[in-house]
């Protein structure tokens, strides 16, 4: 069952669960789009971004070809403001809002990586980054702000100013707070990560011409 955020004729918008393939896959697992495609709003839909599989959170669906122009070119050009929930792993000592500035690329296995060493990585106050810079990879930056700080986890509001792949979970990782329940780019044997689900939910998006999309975060999101 969809749970729908919005509909009109031209859009649809829905909160993702997590734990659920976008696409089909080689796994021959159930997928959310053949689940779109079956819902009686939808005629015939039309993508416009992606959310990883375990993630959950805000999906815009655009209902024909003119919207999904409009929309993909929104966000490319990153018109489209996007903020995701994270509870990651250990305290942050962040004091109010953080800049992330790591370039990313691919790696083995499907997995993306920084653009150079993870000893090179450096904290000066609120903003991470390579010292001295790799001059490779793509340039990836991350605003995040602390909103719960435990000893052993934070709850973080994030938002990319850049799309790319996996770039959250690249970065969270790298500066040595992974996100809760990440068996790709966390320690699957960790305790401390140990969660339900991958801790991460784009929790709205704001879309030029149509306003904010909301979702609040279930099954399995941890509580403090």
């Amino acid at each position: 069952m969809l749970e729908i955020l919005f509909h009109s004729a031209d859009l649809l918008v829905i909160n993702k669960p997590p734990n659920v393939s976008l696409l089909a896959d080689r796994s021959g697992a159930p997928n959310l789009w053949d689940e779109i495609k079956k819902s009686s709003k939808v005629k015939k839909p039309y993508l416009v971004h992606r959310l990883d599989k375990g993630t959950s959170g805000v999906l815009l669906i655009a209902l024909n070809q003119q919207t999904q122009s409009v929309l993909t070119k929104a966000i490319q050009q990153h018109q489209v403001d996007k903020f995701y929930l994270a509870w990651v792993t250990g305290s942050l000592n962040l004091a109010g809002s953080g800049h992330i500035e790591l370039p990313l690329k691919k790696g083995r296995k499907s997995r993306y990586r920084v653009a150079g060493l993870r000893a090179n990585i450096v904290r000066r106050d609120q903003h991470w980054r390579l010292e001295p810079p790799s001059g490779s990879g793509h340039p990836s930056y991350t605003k995040l702000r602390l909103l719960l700080d435990r000893s052993d986890r934070s709850l973080v509001l994030l938002k990319p100013t850049t799309g790319r792949t996996h770039q959250l979970r690249v970065h969270l990782a790298w500066i040595g707070h992974p996100v809760m329940g990440d068996s790709l780019y966390g320690k699957s044997q960790s305790t401390q990560q140990q969660a339900p689900r991958l801790q991460l939910h784009c929790h709205k998006l704001v879309v030029p011409g149509w306003g904010r999309f909301l979702a609040l975060p279930n099954n399995g999101w941890l509580r403090p």
